[in-house]
């Protein structure tokens, strides 16, 4: 199985894009890297632009490049993390009002345009599909790659390292652009959770 699910890493990785962070739709907590690639949050809200593409009610960024055909794959460093989200979504900053919760406060979910996964509470794996899916794995993941496929209607994340599967989303509906989009976490007392979300290079 695990030979299998190389190859598949393998291929996906034959999709690799270039992906950096839109500073226009960042929250106001968030901090951004000159380059893009980086974020991390703060406990310092910065005097920013009312822009209708930033998100307010939510501590999101999303990416510069949207796509809405074919298939595309990109690698998220989540080492030193407590809490995250990694994700690909349809909506929009403007957009960020609607958002729901489920009892678990968990941000809704594929049903919705967001195709989610996460850590929560330093060990609890969900996958936000509606209601949230708590994932098993063998090995804390510490770089995660998310490949989608447009016209299929998939969304996959795996544990690069490991060369594994975390979930997929089967039988999206993609009707939209859609942009990749990152939530770094609260940083807790002490310091907790503030190790950036870094975009890494694609190694094939």
């Amino acid at each position: 199985m695990k030979k299998l699910f190389r190859v598949e890493l393998k291929m996906v990785q034959q999709s690799a894009v270039d992906v950096t962070l839109d500073p226009d739709t960042a929250h106001p907590n968030l901090i951004l890297s000159d380059d893009g690639k980086q974020v991390h949050d703060s406990d310092v809200t910065k005097n920013l632009p009312d822009n209708p593409k930033r998100f307010f009610n939510y501590v999101f960024v999303l990416a510069k490049q949207s796509f809405s055909s074919g298939r595309f794959y990109y690698e998220v460093q989540v080492k030193g993390k407590d809490y995250v989200d990694f994700r690909s979504g349809q909506r929009v900053g403007q957009q960020d009002g609607k958002y729901s919760t489920d009892s678990s406060g968990w941000l809704l979910d594929d049903m919705n345009g967001y195709w989610v996964i996460g850590l929560r509470n330093d060990n609890e794996y969900l996958a936000a599909a509606g209601p949230a899916v708590r994932l098993a794995l063998k090995s804390r993941p510490q770089k995660v790659g998310v490949f989608v496929d447009y016209e299929e209607g998939l969304v996959s994340f795996y544990d690069v390292d490991a060369e594994a599967l975390i979930y997929s989303f089967t039988g999206c509906s993609f009707t939209e652009k859609l942009y990749p989009y990152f939530y770094p976490g609260p940083i807790y007392e002490g310091g907790k959770n503030s190790a950036p979300l870094i975009i890494s290079p694609v190694s094939h």
